[in-house]
């Protein structure tokens, strides 16, 4: 769904029809210790082009609002980790090795990469 920001994200929900007033993010519902979201921060959230990076199933997100110093401002944290391996991802944009070490194609590809340089 298209977000305040203009950007698709899949966690994004809203619902105006007949008078509903709905606007929520369901990756910080499920963070504990996150403060409350609010429609603006879509703007500010690395979220969606991660997404857009990475389709990888096994990808688990999970965004964290923390205030900044003296309370100023917010900071999104996002934090990955794969379901399959049960690792943390370090770069969600890239994903797990562990996952881009299986894929078959990925190897050849590199390699086709690799001699265009020799």
């Amino acid at each position: 769904m298209r977000t305040p920001a203009g950007k698709e994200c899949r966690f994004y929900y809203e619902d105006f029809h007949r008078g509903r007033a709905v606007q929520e993010c369901r990756l910080v519902q499920g963070s504990s210790g996150s403060l409350p979201w609010r429609p603006n921060y879509c703007a500010l959230c690395p979220v969606p082009e991660i997404l857009n990076a990475n389709a990888s199933p096994d990808l688990n997100l999970t965004l964290t609002i923390k205030p900044r110093l003296l309370g100023l401002g917010r900071r999104l944290e996002v934090t990955a980790s794969c379901l399959k391996h049960h690792i943390p991802v370090d770069d969600p944009h890239i994903g797990c090795p562990r996952c881009n070490a299986e894929r078959p194609g990925l190897d050849i590809f590199l390699k086709s990469l690799g001699s265009d340089d020799e």
